[in-house]
């Protein structure tokens, strides 16, 4: 075949398929232009999800007419002071976006420099670059982009609904508004209303803004530093959780991006809180000198490399563990919020509980409330055995324990509301974090069977276990072998004490099958103590004495983390009085 030259136009057009992916990627290249051009104030306008009209107004510096005519141009850029792709201060530095951009959809930029006497004005259609012609403007630029993907009408069959691109939008520009709080971000189109964050000295409190009150409420300072890299930001506790990673906000040097070590740090940082299928509200900045990192991975800029990758990750380990570790004892204040949103009225389908001819609907549980604290139906003794507390308990973090519900929630009086605690979650954090400390230090103590316990499980589920046998023993957990599909047991933990020991193997064997050989030892001896904790932890159903229930409140006050168990659910429910005269329309 003939080697052949490809044309300018559809070498932009390639170069757009990496750069223009979706409305977004073009909102995301002109919000990072007009922040590198120090503006203070960017507005942004959409339609049809961005697909008919996106535009982004700034009051930065703009552009000279010269500089104008040469920006359309490919490689062409203002923010690389030489050819050291090393040194990269910008959040640009390509010269690709606009190019490509207007090789893919109609684009208008209207710019004027304070050095200059009027605005200038030039479009590129489909790749067709106009005259630059005189225009009318303040100071500043706006970037107008319509019918995108119009030159490429294959490309508009993978966007999605227009709601869908507009909420992409929304997201490029809230990651964007939480890294510049001295900037004013204002988004508006016809598929929301008009959204305004305004300039701040206060970072948590654009975070805030941008992310929620449960978010500001909810989280822990970080900040930590070494050899010249570090991490500050905030981080919200393992209670405050979601079922994915989308609410992870990761930055390097002002840079929004979604990097895998970064991920990765964030993920083993939480393994001792959250489990697998469970993902931290976090916004992480990291900052470095910019030659220790390498921007120029892909078109996109949402990859970076690390020169030393060990460093920024165990760092940024190390940053989130000390402040969770900090805050331990805090349990989300999600919990008490949802049950004050739970007593509410719930009209019943067909009819309404009426405890008096008077009627009305029923004042009960909202199911969609109670799912984050689904622990399983209860027992069915209700039964509540109150008891009078001592006076200088009530002073005490936790309070003191008045009653045990159920036999699972223990209520606790503090000087300013009521406590309910989960007694399975809390003890579990409890034995959890005592098997850390003893593994750290002398080992955990064994009790020898005085009859080998022989478990018979699938002929997989057995080997896994033989195979892990001398790790299962850091554990006080001695098993051997005992023919195809079983295992016999010699010795348990002793800080379990009588355990079931086949419910307990039958387990670990589960959690084994999703281990793959690149998980760290560290991940799997904290998978192995989170299991074992469940199983040697005091079981709902069983009644406690009031000083069973005051001892279990005062090591909570002494555990770290006993906010919440090992799974990331909170292990207490906080009342404060001003909740409960809500409940009673008291305020």
């Amino acid at each position: 075949m003939t080697v052949r030259q490809l044309s300018e136009a559809t070498v932009n057009r390639i170069a757009a398929g990496e750069v223009v992916e979706r409305p977004a990627s073009v909102v995301k290249e002109l919000v990072e232009n007009a922040l590198d051009a120090g503006s203070k104030r960017i507005d942004v306008i959409t339609d049809g999800g961005g697909r008919r009209l996106i535009r982004v107004t700034d009051d930065g510096e703009g552009m000279t007419r010269t500089d104008l005519a040469l920006a359309v141009d490919r490689h062409a850029t203002s923010k690389l002071k030489g050819d050291d792709l090393l040194a990269i201060d910008t959040l640009g530095f390509r010269g690709e976006a606009l190019p490509s951009i207007g090789s893919v959809a109609r684009l208008t930029i209207t710019t004027r420099h304070k050095s200059e006497s009027h605005a200038w004005s030039i479009t590129l259609d489909g790749g067709e670059k106009s005259d630059v012609k005189p225009a009318a403007l303040g100071q500043g630029t706006t970037v107008e982009v319509r019918d995108l993907f119009y030159a490429t009408p294959a490309r508009l069959k993978f966007l999605k609904t227009d709601r869908s691109e507009a909420e992409a939008v929304r997201e490029v520009v809230r990651r964007l508004a939480m890294s510049r709080p001295d900037v004013a971000f204002t988004l508006a189109g016809e598929e929301r209303a008009p959204v305004t964050w305004g300039v701040t000295n206060d970072e948590r409190g654009r975070l805030g803004d941008v992310l929620g009150p449960d978010f500001r409420a909810n989280a822990v300072a970080i900040d930590a530093e070494r050899e010249g890299v570090r991490v500050e930001g905030f981080a919200g506790l393992p209670t405050l959780s979601r079922a994915n990673s989308l609410g992870q906000y990761l930055f390097v040097n002002g840079r929004p991006v979604r990097d895998k070590l970064l991920v990765g740090a964030v993920r083993g940082a939480y393994a001792d809180y959250l489990p697998r299928d469970r993902h931290p509200l976090l916004a992480l900045f990291v900052t470095l000198e910019a030659r220790e990192v390498d921007v120029n991975v892909h078109p996109a800029k949402t990859e970076v490399r690390f020169r030393d990758g060990g460093l920024v990750r165990g760092l940024i380990v190390r940053a989130l563990k000390e402040s969770l570790a900090r805050e331990g004892q805090r349990a989300s204040t999600t919990g008490g919020s949802a049950t004050v949103a739970a007593f509410r009225p719930v009209a019943r389908r067909g009819a309404y509980f009426t405890p008096s001819r008077g009627g009305g609907p029923a004042l009960g549980f909202a199911e969609a409330a109670q799912a984050a604290f689904e622990v399983g139906a209860p027992s069915a003794d209700a039964r509540v055995e109150s008891y009078e507390p001592a006076a200088e308990l009530i002073e005490r973090p936790l309070g003191a324990a008045r009653a045990q519900v159920h036999e699972t929630y223990i209520v606790a009086q503090t000087r300013d509301g009521l406590l309910i605690v989960d007694q399975h979650a809390a003890h579990e954090r409890i034995v959890y974090e005592r098997m850390k400390a003893a593994i750290g230090k002398t080992g955990i103590a064994r009790q020898i069977l005085l009859i080998p316990e022989i478990v018979e499980l699938d002929e997989a589920d057995a080997a896994r276990l033989s195979l892990r046998a001398e790790e299962l023993a850091r554990f006080g957990l001695t098993i051997e072998a005992f023919g195809p599909g079983a295992v016999a047991v010699h010795e348990t933990p002793s800080m379990l004490g009588e355990v079931d020991v086949r419910g307990l193997l039958r387990d670990l064997a589960e959690h084994m099958a999703e281990w793959d050989d690149e998980l760290p030892l560290e991940r799997r001896l904290l998978h192995v103590s989170a299991t074992m904790a469940c199983h040697g932890s005091v079981r709902a159903g069983r009644r406690l004495k009031p000083d069973e229930m005051n001892a279990l409140l005062r090591e909570m006050e002494e555990t770290p983390n006993s906010g919440q168990c090992n799974h990331g659910r909170p292990t207490y429910v906080e009342l404060k009085l001003g909740d409960i005269e809500r409940l009673f329309g008291r305020k």
